[in-house]
């Protein structure tokens, strides 16, 4: 990577100032697969030294792009690209598609995998009639090992008697027994994060997070999936493409 950094040079002839330039080169990098996420960025000196650049040039640049999101900062050790993970709205996929299809390293953490009587929520959006048993699983979404989301889902016992069967993806799980999701609604909102979500994710209590409720169901109409994802907001984006 470092003998191709001279296309990231700025123009010093251009109006645009010399660090935003180089913000926006680096960001269009990271965001081309230039870098993997999790890696270190070249340091600052590295950076002025191959550009042609001051190190005050570089560090403004940097820390726009820390700014964004784009980039962490970790004491001692060094500039990191931020994992970030781009969800489009209008397709229904699983978490561990979304992430294998953008070179991340899809992986959970079971915290809960258990079967109870629905709660009223649960017997509400899922068509349920009262008393029905529901599978419960709770688990930490990462990607290349950083946990990008907490995720709670409940699922009808009659698409999935044993919880613990399932292992990595729930939608692959779902598409083996025959009852895989066709359609869903998501209703998306922001939310500050609790204790325990601030424990579980490694992030300080009260850091906003995407709260998505998804409701999902077979092609049939019947619902099959509900779930809950209270997701990092520094790591996860929404996109949805609008026509007229």
């Amino acid at each position: 990577m470092l003998a191709q950094l001279s296309d990231f040079r700025p123009d010093a002839s251009s109006d645009t100032p010399l660090y935003m330039q180089l913000a926006n080169k680096l960001s269009d990098g990271i965001t081309s697969g230039d870098w993997r996420a999790n890696e270190a960025l070249p340091s600052e000196r590295v950076l002025s030294e191959m550009l042609t650049i001051s190190r005050v040039t570089a560090r403004k640049a940097i820390d726009m792009l820390c700014e964004r999101g784009m980039l962490t900062r970790k004491r001692g050790s060094g500039t990191y690209i931020t994992p970030k993970l781009e969800q489009p709205l209008s397709r229904l996929t699983s978490f561990s598609e979304e992430l294998s299809q953008r070179g991340f390293t899809a992986g959970s953490r079971w915290l809960q995998r258990e079967i109870g009587v629905a709660s009223p929520q649960e017997l509400l959006s899922l068509g349920l009639s009262p008393n029905m048993p529901v599978a419960r699983l709770k688990r930490l979404r990462t990607a290349d090992d950083v946990v990008m989301a907490i995720e709670t889902t409940t699922i009808p016992v009659a698409y999935m008697p044993n919880p613990h069967q399932v292992t990595e993806s729930l939608y692959g799980y779902l598409e083996a027994s025959g009852a895989v999701p066709m359609r869903a609604l998501q209703h998306i909102r922001a939310v500050n994060a609790n204790a325990e979500q601030a424990r579980l994710a490694n992030i300080a209590a009260g850091a906003a997070m995407l709260h998505i409720t998804r409701v999902s169901y077979l092609d049939n109409g019947n619902a099959v999936e509900l779930t809950h994802s209270f997701c990092r907001s520094d790591y996860y984006e929404f996109v949805a493409e609008s026509r007229r």
